[in-house]
């Protein structure tokens, strides 16, 4: 049976869902970039990734405590269905067939896991 409660589950999707938007924000602030130090630190868009991405830590940790690293942790590759959206959304990239493919082989993947722990 599964020892992993909701709540460590409900824990760490939201941390693949806050860690895809510190993805977007660090590709959109890598873009604005410089040749200098101090355009990495008044860059307020590669700040909100760094942000976004501790956040997301903060709510990983806090999902983990409680449960299975082995069934928690594949959670995370959601990041990436969600990132492949905004990167639709957000920055126009386009959605091709091996894209489509890889988030197929995602979400089998986390649903195998998923029955894997029954």
């Amino acid at each position: 049976m599964n020892n992993t409660p909701f709540s460590s589950i409900a824990w760490v999707l939201g941390a693949s869902f806050f860690g895809s938007f510190g993805a977007l924000f660090l590709k959109i602030g890598a873009g604005k970039l410089q040749r200098s130090l101090l355009s990495v630190v008044t860059n307020w868009r590669l700040l909100l990734g760094i942000a976004f991405y501790l956040f997301s830590s903060v709510l990983f940790v806090l999902g983990v405590r409680k449960g299975e690293l082995s069934v928690l942790y594949p959670m995370i590759s959601l990041g990436s269905v969600w990132t492949l959206f905004w990167s639709r959304l957000i920055l126009g990239e386009p959605l091709t067939r091996a894209k489509f493919v890889a988030l197929g082989m995602i979400l089998c993947g986390i649903a195998l896991l998923g029955l894997g722990t029954r």
